[in-house]
């Protein structure tokens, strides 16, 4: 186009600049991880600037997903949920400039009651035109410290939603009710003040790139961002076999009452360029702390959503799930209403994402993986220093064996789905911090799934008391193994024992061992669970078991049983015989499906411990 002299360039708004757009893109991405990046050099805990067990987020007006900080997938909804939630009870009228949002309501955010979330309205002048959160957990928030909870008000402070700050004066009253009801007031006051300063940032950053470009154009980029990613997604969902998909899997128990398991059935309809997800047939809630709110179910969903359709689309936005209809009535396991206890809320929508990926294997066998550990495996241990302060750290968020899928083994040693980026502890700090030695932190071989591809391999640790410790564990999926697909063999189970004084290592009937305290050398094992395979194992590659077996990852007696692997008196594959072996085991059917019984029996100690409360010093009870 010829511009004559003196007559600007047309504006274009990015809406139809794709230039800006791609800015605003970028913008977006850096202001989640900026406002990240703040949270962990400043806040006060392990679980936050280790573990990184939060998630920081941008929203509209509307409190929809503008971009969120890579972290926490399970975060995704119960963060917008919660803007949704402000914006209903205070109404937009009675927001203000330094205004400075608190909750953390747990049927709001889906999530157990250590998730504090602030919020900070972002304006344009006086208009509306933003939020930015952070949902962090804090190491404590009151209630039981030990043990098993059975309603909400046992698991600690619960804040409504609030003003912390209204327009930019601190609510000194909430500040005096949060200390009064937490253990440590001033590490929870560090991250409190390492919340605050994120979401600040992230406004102030939001603010920077309205200015730099003008509101209208950065708002018609954040539309043509969303539109983009929704019409990534329904690519991605036509390329799906219409038809209706529907698959079933359990989980051990509620830790009250053991051995009952809670279905997890799920209902997958995909018509043209839509998907439903209907979870009406998972269990109802339950008594023990097991259970999640309605936020959780549907970012199950959701997280799964993503990853089948845009996968690696940035920044994270609502427009990734318009083509998602989801299904979800409540007082379920994933939907619970109050009173449900909460504390151990993560658990069981790893599963059920776990569970869809298993429905759409007929239709998608390329794109799903088998089923993986599912599990944070996660020890929560107190203890007091000499002078009486209290220390509560995490033994566990260990990783474990994922799926394999087809073309490609599983990943060993990875967290759980839901967890995404959470890394566990480095044991360095762990040692300097609390008083426990990790004697042994390993893969843990023969743990994956038998298949053409393998599933990942679980990890084991050992951690030694130093001191007098109180030892809870909340794991699951100890007998619901993770499963494999078209041909593929199940993964080892989760595994939790004990080692008391003198005597062999004591496992339990589940993952679940409540109040069990430890004395001065005693230790405690976490086994994570193995990714399921996927294809025949008989059609494995000799020279990729032999390598497994070269790397520990598989003993030479599984690769006899599994995968038909016959060696000669030298010690090497003898290749015609492992020829005719294979051919010998498929006529019989054979491989079966018989995994991690060696070596994994429950102890008769143990049967005594669940029943008895077992030895008097050992108070409480295992579930």
């Amino acid at each position: 186009m010829m511009l004559t002299p003196n007559r600007p360039a047309p504006q274009r708004t990015g809406a139809d600049d794709p230039v800006v757009t791609e800015i605003v893109r970028n913008g977006l991405v850096a202001i989640t991880e900026e406002m990240k990046a703040i949270l962990m050099r400043t806040a006060y805990n392990m679980i936050i600037y280790e573990a990184q067990d939060f998630t920081v987020g941008v929203f509209d007006a509307k409190g929809d997903t503008v971009s969120i900080g890579i972290g926490l997938p399970m975060f995704i909804r119960g963060m917008s949920d919660t803007v949704k939630a402000m914006i209903e009870h205070f109404g937009v009228e009675n927001l203000n400039p330094g205004d400075v949002l608190l909750t953390n309501d747990a049927y709001t955010t889906g999530s157990h009651l250590n998730h504090m979330t602030f919020v900070v309205p972002v304006y344009e002048r006086e208009r509306l035109v933003a939020f930015t959160a952070c949902m962090a957990h804090w190491v404590d928030i009151g209630g039981v410290l030990d043990g098993m909870t059975t309603d909400i008000y046992a698991e600690g402070l619960q804040m409504p939603i609030v003003k912390y700050e209204q327009s930019g004066e601190v609510n000194k009253d909430i500040l005096a009710i949060i200390r009064m009801n937490v253990r440590v007031p001033d590490r929870a006051n560090g991250d409190l003040n390492a919340q605050v300063a994120a979401v600040k940032m992230g406004a102030k950053r939001f603010s920077e790139l309205l200015h730099r470009y003008g509101a209208d154009a950065v708002l018609n980029g954040i539309a043509a961002i969303m539109n983009h990613t929704e019409a990534v997604a329904r690519e991605h969902v036509r390329s799906i076999p219409d038809g209706v998909y529907e698959a079933e899997s359990y989980m051990d128990d509620d830790g009250v009452a053991s051995g009952r398991k809670i279905p997890i059935r799920v209902k997958v309809t995909v018509k043209d360029d839509e998907m439903e997800i209907d979870l009406s047939d998972v269990g109802e809630q339950v008594r023990g702390f097991y259970n999640s709110g309605e936020a959780a179910g549907r970012a199950c969903c959701q997280v799964a959503f993503k990853c089948l359709t845009s996968a690696l689309e940035r920044p994270i936005n609502e427009g990734s799930f318009r083509p998602l209809k989801i299904v979800l009535p409540p007082g379920r396991v994933v939907s619970a209403v109050r009173p449900a206890a909460m504390r151990w809320w993560m658990t069981f929508p790893m599963t059920v994402v776990d569970t869809i990926f298993k429905a759409l294997a007929p239709a998608i066998p390329d794109r799903v993986i088998a089923g993986h550990h599912a599990d944070l495996m996660s020890a929560i241990i107190n203890t007091r220093r000499p002078d009486g302060q209290l220390m509560i750290f995490s033994g566990g968020l260990i990783g474990g064996g994922w799926g394999a899928k087809k073309g490609a083994d599983g990943s060993h040693a990875t967290i759980c789905i839901n967890d995404g980026d959470t890394h566990n502890a480095p044991i360095e700090q762990l040692e300097a911090k609390y008083p426990v030695v990790i004697e042994r932190y390993q893969l843990r071989r023969d743990s994956g799934g038998a298949g053409t591809w393998q599933g990942g391999l679980g990890t084991e640790k050992v951690g030694r008391a130093v001191n007098t410790l109180m030892f809870n564990c909340q794991v699951d999926r100890t007998h619901c193994r993770p499963w494999g697909l078209f041909g593929g063999l199940s993964g080892a189970g989760n595994r939790v024992s004990v080692q008391l004084e003198e005597e062999g290592e004591t496992f339990f009937p589940s993952g679940k061992v409540l109040a069990r305290s430890l004395k001065p050398d005693e230790r405690y094992v976490l086994r994570s669970g193995g990714g399921g395979g996927y294809g025949n194992p008989l059609e494995r590659p000799v020279e990729r078991v032999e390598f497994d077996i070269l790397q520990g990852y598989v003993s030479a007696g599984r690769a006899e049983k599994l995968y038909g692997i016959v060696f000669a008196e030298s010690g090497h594959v003898d290749l015609d015989a492992t020829v005719a072996r294979r051919k010998e085991m498929a006529s019989r059917g054979e491989p079966t499906d018989a995994h991690d019984v060696e070596a994994h029996e429950t102890s008769p100690l143990a049967g005594t411990l669940f029943q008895s409360g077992g030895l008097s010093r050992l108070p409480g009870r295992c579930c």
